[in-house]
């Protein structure tokens, strides 16, 4: 009985190229795609110009201190403050750092220079470099100019050194020390990716049948088991959907070599139950909205704003509390907890026992709303 509804989906979906493309090609198309656009972790040698209206030995210096930097790369020296902002304009560079007249002279005499620096943020991730890049300069030019005038005015070279860095600050980013960009945007982008691909192929496979009348062909293959039913058109899905996942798991811990602090079985235990979850959500959805079009509908929005109030982007404490609740909802949600607390804090697995046991509720609430599907299987409308 179960096989006999396996058999018959396997025949729909090779019966529907697109189908096979919507579950394999694009999941797999995303993947490449960020993990080779996203290689190095971050931009490196963003496109910034210099604006060197000063021309003396310390401005040089300046220049070629930022030309040296790993962020900023000073493609282009220009002549005055409106040639640099067209060039900004034009899309050429994301920012330009301003070295005004007499800068030498006036940081010599003790009369506190004004450095400035512009950094297009239009454009976040390479704008927040140069800023990041230029700030950097200006902090340590800063320095070095303060010191020079203590130096002058008869000061020892070690005094100047403590007055102007009484104390060590060590920094120690945790999780991901080296600050790549790619192990923040691809653990969130692909399960994302894989969620919302999951909810429309769900939705499209059940309520497929519901729209075309197939309902009733399907219901008695199972002998009026409406779980039999819905477990035999999914199984191919999740098959498919599962080696996929696990999959992803395997070239970001495996081959990309992202932090791993657990043993791997943890995530892909966590990706079983997350593309199992993501699967009664959307079947859940079409139990109580037995409508193609809608229970799409429902099931695409939730998928992309999955992206932005699943917590892992954004904290849920700052989150308005009605938005705040929705990101409870979303399946998505706990397969993250689950890759904060195994794969990047390496807490035991009994600790993430309560995210795991929420992915499991999904298939109980799916199985709680199954008589409204198996009534609109059984009677089904058709809605153009």
């Amino acid at each position: 009985m179960l096989w006999q509804v396996i058999k018959r989906e396997i025949r729909l979906l090779c019966s529907r190229p697109m189908w096979v493309v919507g579950m394999t090609l694009v999941p797999l198309f995303m993947a490449f795609f960020f993990l080779s656009i996203l290689g190095e972790g971050l931009p490196k040698k963003v496109p910034a110009a210099i604006v060197d209206l000063d021309h003396s030995q310390m401005s040089r210096q300046i220049t070629r201190s930022l030309d040296a930097t790993e962020l900023v790369d000073i493609t282009q020296r220009e002549e005055s403050f409106n040639d640099a902002m067209d060039a900004v304009q034009r899309g050429e560079i994301f920012g330009f750092f301003v070295i005004p007249d007499d800068f030498e002279r006036d940081a010599i005499g003790g009369l506190c220079p004004v450095l400035t620096f512009y950094s297009n943020l239009t454009f976040y991730v390479p704008g927040t470099l140069v800023f990041k890049g230029f700030k950097t300069m200006g902090v340590t030019t800063s320095g070095r100019v303060a010191q020079m005038n203590l130096v002058s005015k008869g000061a020892p070279e070690e005094l100047t050194e403590v007055l102007l860095q009484p104390m060590t600050i060590q920094n120690h980013p945790l999780h991901n020390p080296w600050l790549n960009y790619s192990y923040y945007l691809t653990t969130s982008f692909l399960p994302g990716i894989l969620e919302l691909m999951i909810f429309i192929m769900t939705v499209y496979a059940i309520a497929h049948e519901l729209k075309t009348g197939g309902s009733r062909e399907w219901l008695a293959m199972a002998r009026g088991d409406i779980w039999t039913a819905v477990i035999g058109k999914l199984a191919p899905q999740t098959l498919v959907f599962t080696v996929i996942g696990i999959g992803f798991n395997s070239l970001m811990f495996g081959w990309h070599h992202f932090p791993l602090n657990c043993p791997l079985w943890h995530m892909n235990l966590g990706m079983v139950l997350f593309v199992i979850a993501c699967q009664c959500f959307a079947t859940f959805v079409c139990c109580v909205i037995p409508n193609l079009r809608l229970a799409l509908s429902v099931c695409c929005l939730s998928g992309i704003l999955a992206f932005s109030i699943a917590a892992f982007s954004f904290p849920v404490q700052s989150m308005y509390g009605g938005i705040a609740i929705f990101s409870y909802i979303l399946p998505v949600r706990y397969y993250f907890e689950i890759y904060i607390g195994q794969a990047l804090n390496g807490i035991p697995l009994y600790f993430s026992r309560y995210y795991y046991a929420s992915l499991l509720v999904y298939p109980i609430l799916a199985m709680l709303a199954a008589p409204l599907l198996r009534r609109a299987a059984r009677k089904p409308v058709y809605v153009p």
